[in-house]
């Protein structure tokens, strides 16, 4: 099972040099990847009508592909996944385009965890419909593959149409692993068709989420997909679980089929980057 980091960006602040050191250090320690997530700008919690959402304009997000584009000349193995882009915000061919440059550039260490998201305000100040995210995600990310894997694409769809044209350069892997967030049947069945993993964030290796795995493989096997070659790439997030429930965390994933683990230092109260190191220095030593 892969270890993983999830990049600590509301708090790690926005020094290069401190960003890079950290990044290093992550692979020193012999982590297999970095994960980070995607939010272009958060709200104001008093704005007219109000704002409830996990994040606000003040909690610093780092873009990921422009993060991975310089992590990717100071680093050597370290993998680099979002987790996740909210697509269906995004132009496709752009972000196609932006993977394809990361993937390159780092000699092809890019895995792209995509999404619908839940932020409402994102999507209208990226002008784009919040309400038929799911369905469009779907051709996104068929778009995506087309033109990941051929120099030359011809697609009709419902949002897209392109005539005889092209990435170029192509990315080192072809295609670019995708992966999926969201646990809805719609989602599950969608990741079964189109994805490479799952990616259930800071869920409990439960009951619950023993079903959830279950109706995926269902799928899967509906879809003559073998289930022991797709990806289950969760987090154990430090605030919530002590060190005394990592291994037992780590072990249960296990079971469940997970392929990768990560560990979020997020929201523990640290208050410098060093100490999101020393957490990840612990956690490696415990589970790794």
């Amino acid at each position: 099972m892969k270890l993983g980091v999830v990049f600590p960006q509301t708090e790690i602040g926005a020094d290069p040099a401190v960003i890079k050191d950290y990044a290093q250090t992550v692979e020193g320690l012999g982590y297999d990847y970095l994960l980070a997530f995607d939010h272009v700008l958060g709200a104001n919690p008093d704005r007219p009508g109000g704002w409830t959402g996990p994040y606000t304009y003040k909690h610093p997000f780092h873009e990921p592909f422009v993060l991975f584009g310089y992590l990717a000349g100071v680093t050597q193995t370290l993998e680099f996944v979002t987790g996740i882009i909210i697509l269906p915000q995004r132009q496709t061919v752009l972000v196609a385009k932006q993977a394809a440059e990361v993937d390159v550039l780092s000699g092809g260490r890019l895995r792209l965890g995509v999404g619908i998201g839940w932020n409402p305000v994102e999507f209208q100040v990226l002008n784009r419909n919040f309400h038929d995210r799911g369905k469009r995600i779907a051709e996104q990310v068929t778009l995506m593959q087309e033109l990941w894997t051929n120099e030359l694409v011809t697609f009709e769809g419902t949002d897209h149409t392109i005539e005889d044209a092209g990435l170029n350069p192509l990315p080192v892997q072809r295609p670019i692993p995708t992966w999926f967030g969201g646990s809805a049947d719609v989602a599950l069945r969608r990741m079964a068709r189109l994805g490479d993993g799952w990616m259930p964030g800071s869920r409990l290796p439960d009951s619950n989420t023993q079903a959830i795995v279950e109706r995926l493989h269902h799928y899967l096997t509906e879809g003559d997909r073998d289930p022991t070659t797709f990806g289950i790439d969760p987090w154990i997030t430090v605030a919530n679980h002590p060190q005394s429930e990592w291994t037992d965390l780590a072990n249960r994933w296990r079971t469940l089929g997970a392929t990768h683990i990560g560990v979020n230092t997020m929201r523990a109260g640290f208050t410098s980057p060093q100490e999101h190191i020393e957490a990840i220095r612990h956690f490696k030593a415990i589970v790794g």
